[in-house]
């Protein structure tokens, strides 16, 4: 299962594909389609999935259905799902969140990858989510098309999780969990889908991503080895070297100690998607000269009716995904954008096309691991003045790097208005601060250690804010923020320095 499985932004590319069983079996491909349909019943039999049963009285049966795909390398895939929607909460489940690996913590992995020389395996797990044990009891009418002919009016008692059962993604992740501290990991207390086991002077790591894996070590023994061990415990395809992840295409330069991490093809389909593939391009996503604000919304029925036809939330959506994976230069233009979501106007539109346009002359472009050799985390930080001329609010942005490549981002409305420069600036260290924190920490959980993170700030009245416990009449209402930063400095957990605005690389 691909990430555009579980990204709800994530593109859908036409192709032919039948909506239900009833569209299957006439279909052109109908051969194909029925192949893959007993194929996921032979996983479903082999995993003990269900049994029959009569429905016990006082109970109900939920319904299920077949998903179809065909998967980029033209295979044909036929998924049974469950109708998760009809579950009763405190019946059928409870609990449901699952985590996931944060995109921070993949560009973290690859830059170790990069900087340390490590191999790179990727794996996928087959069937990832019928693995789960459920606790609940669930009882599940039988997939059109395979009916049993002595037990007709029987139903499924599901014994394992099943794909959209809202548990399921929980259930997986429970379970392949327990597998992985069972084999002497150690879950990182930042991400809990990032592994690490040192053994030997030997460490190696691997990130979770659903039913997607990668695994980096030094030693390709030991990636082998833990291979071996999760094919026994788990069902699973062995991709090689990781090429993709999430979409996100990793190119490796072992000779120069390089990773280039980027995402063409997933802009080239956007673009394509939204007709925007044959634009002129720009060099800047959002210029200076374009100001969108609340007040070009559509306020009547027409042009609300007009916007209703323009897919301005799936762009953004789309646009979104790019900017986390690999492209902090769309950070604040995507930012700007997505406050306009509930009711968009046609400015609003034009400035949708214009970051499309920016995307289209730099669809190329990434993000370039190994450039220095050393695993030093070093950030910047910075805000504007009343930028939101609606609501006057401040935009704070930072920047982390590892080994001087790009590994965190944020541009971000503040929560509260800034009564000056300073204090805009204090906030936008202050965030920077807890990023430093938890990239310090997430480093230091993978077997890397940084005391002090330093933080360029081109402001030394703020830097003077957050280093002394110094208050005036226009200071003393931001006391709590400065005694967060006056912590952190005085333990050297993070260090402030001043560096000139042109130097500032946000």
């Amino acid at each position: 299962m691909s990430f555009t499985d579980h990204l709800e932004y994530a593109l859908h590319v036409v192709q032919d594909e039948p909506f239900d069983y009833s569209e299957a079996l006439p279909s052109s491909h109908c051969d194909k389609w029925l192949g893959a349909m007993h194929e996921e019943m032979e996983a479903l039999s082999k995993n003990n999935t269900w049994e029959l049963c009569p429905l016990p009285k006082g109970n109900r049966a939920i319904g299920c259905k077949w998903v179809y795909k065909v998967k980029d390398d033209k295979r044909y895939k036929a998924r049974l799902v469950a109708k998760g929607f009809a579950q009763r909460k405190g019946i059928e489940y409870d609990d449901i969140f699952a985590p996931v690996v944060r995109h921070t913590s993949i560009r973290v992995l690859l830059a170790l990858v990069a900087i340390l020389d490590l191999e790179l395996e990727q794996l996928d797990v087959k069937t990832a989510f019928l693995h789960g044990d459920l606790e609940e009891t669930i009882y599940m009418k039988q997939p059109e098309g395979f009916i049993s002919d002595n037990k007709p009016d029987w139903v499924c008692k599901l014994k394992k999780s099943l794909y959209v059962l809202k548990q399921s993604p929980r259930q997986w992740y429970k379970k392949f969990d327990l597998f992985m501290l069972s084999l002497g990991f150690e879950r990182s207390e930042k991400d809990a889908c990032v592994y690490h086991r040192s053994s030997g002077g030997i460490s190696i790591y691997l990130l979770l991503y659903v039913d997607d894996m990668l695994i980096a070590c030094r030693d390709r023994s030991e990636i082998n080895r833990l291979k071996d061990r999760l094919k026994l415990e788990f069902e699973m395809k062995d991709l090689g070297k990781a090429h993709v992840i999430l979409g996100m295409e990793i190119v490796r330069d072992r000779k120069s100690r390089t990773l280039r991490l980027t995402q063409k093809g997933y802009i080239q389909k956007i673009l394509k998607r939204f007709n925007l593939d044959g634009a002129k391009s720009v060099s800047t996503p959002l210029p200076r000269h374009i100001k969108i604000t609340k007040d070009d919304c559509p306020v009547d029925d027409i042009g609300k009716a007009e916007m209703a036809k323009i897919p301005y939330a799936s762009a953004v959506g789309s646009l979104m995904y790019a900017m986390v994976c690999t492209r902090p230069d769309l950070a604040h233009s995507a930012g700007v954008i997505s406050r306009f979501l509930s009711n968009p106007g046609k400015s609003h539109w034009n400035a949708v096309k214009t970051v499309f346009r920016y995307l289209k002359g730099t669809e190329t472009h990434g993000l370039i691991y190994g450039m220095q050799n050393n695993c030093d985390i070093l950030g910047y930080c910075d805000s504007d003045y009343a930028g939101d001329r609606v609501s006057w609010k401040s935009t704070s942005g930072y920047v982390f790097t590892l080994g001087g490549t790009t590994v965190s981002w944020r541009s971000r409305l503040q929560s509260v208005v800034a009564l000056s420069t300073t204090e805009a600036k204090l906030i936008a260290a202050v965030e920077s601060a807890k990023e430093a924190v938890h990239l310090q920490e997430l480093l230091f959980g993978l077997g890397l250690k940084q005391t002090t993170v330093r933080i360029n700030c081109d402001s030394q009245s703020a830097i003077h804010l957050a280093t002394n416990l110094a208050f005036s009449s226009r200071t003393k209402h931001i006391n709590v923020r400065d005694a967060f930063l006056v912590a952190l400095h005085d333990v050297k957990v993070v260090y402030l320095k001043k560096i000139l605005s042109e130097e500032n690389i946000i």
